[in-house]
């Protein structure tokens, strides 16, 4: 298998031995947690992280990038006509009010996402390149109550040996529903962004503070845990200028970035009946 589902396996197989059973007083269901998983993954010398284990699909997490770039927070604006996933979280006037890319570009009163290309453009070496999505304000801790918080809620870039690298920083994921497609997102993020700074895209690193799964997806971890699929590792060949392209919401893009990918995507068939728990 290749280097990901192989890591995915390793991941999923932890958490059914040896996480600790749980009740989840939210979402009334039983969970299999494990604190502090970490894993990191060269994107240039390992392939592109997405998983084959089961069909993920591929345009959703390619145009959610793009709607990150952009700043919007309206899934109206460009998103909805690839994927539903945010309309779950939206307020009565159809905003997702934690849309991680509004809180990259707009909500704390500075661009923070174009900070970092400018700053990494004039000094590659700086260990300044943090971009903060959680909100100390409102989120979390008792707060405000909404109908999500940001799951990955900070993340860090450095240039080191020529080649861009992103820490992923995540507080809670859902192991298989909201991880294979965050991590696709994020290292198609960081392939983005190495190519508007001009240079190689490097390792993409994964911290989870709680990673579990839900009693509702054992059967479908245990049909992935014997599952194998000689995959050949996947390739990302992006068009050119896609961060400017993003930022104007290029609907293009979509298929330029995506279908290069599904042409040398032969995952294992989907599995059926999966439910995101709220």
């Amino acid at each position: 298998m290749n280097v990901f589902d192989s890591t995915y396996q390793g991941i999923l197989r932890r958490i059914m031995d040896e996480g600790e059973v749980d009740a989840n007083r939210r979402t009334g269901h039983e969970v299999r947690a494990i604190p502090g998983m970490h894993f990191s993954h060269d994107i240039e010398k390992e392939g592109f992280p997405l998983l084959t284990l089961r069909k993920i699909p591929v345009k959703m997490f390619v145009a959610e990038q793009i709607w990150f770039i952009s700043g919007a927070r309206k899934p109206a604006d460009f998103l909805r006509d690839y994927t539903k996933i945010w309309d779950s979280f939206t307020n009565p006037a159809d905003v997702v009010t934690v849309a991680y890319g509004y809180r990259w570009r707009k909500h704390f009163g500075r661009d923070q996402l174009g900070a970092l290309v400018e700053l990494l453009k004039k000094d590659p070496s700086s260990r300044h390149a943090v971009i903060v999505t959680w909100d100390p304000a409102s989120d979390g801790l008792g707060g405000t109550k909404k109908a999500n918080v940001p799951c990955p809620y900070t993340f860090t870039v450095n240039i080191i040996g020529g080649r861009l690298h992103l820490h992923n920083m995540v507080r809670s994921n859902d192991m298989v529903l909201g991880f294979p497609s965050d991590v696709a997102g994020f290292a198609l993020l960081q392939t983005i962004l190495a190519q508007k700074l001009g240079v190689g895209v490097g390792v993409y690193s994964h911290s989870i503070s709680n990673a579990h799964v839900y009693d509702n997806q054992y059967d479908a971890v245990s049909e992935m845990l014997n599952r194998t699929n000689e995959h050949a590792p996947i390739h990302l060949e992006l068009p050119k200028n896609v961060f400017d392209r993003s930022e104007k919401k290029d609907k293009r893009l979509v298929d330029e970035i995506a279908d290069p990918i599904t042409a040398q995507y032969q995952p294992l068939p989907a599995i059926t009946g999966l439910q995101i728990v709220l």
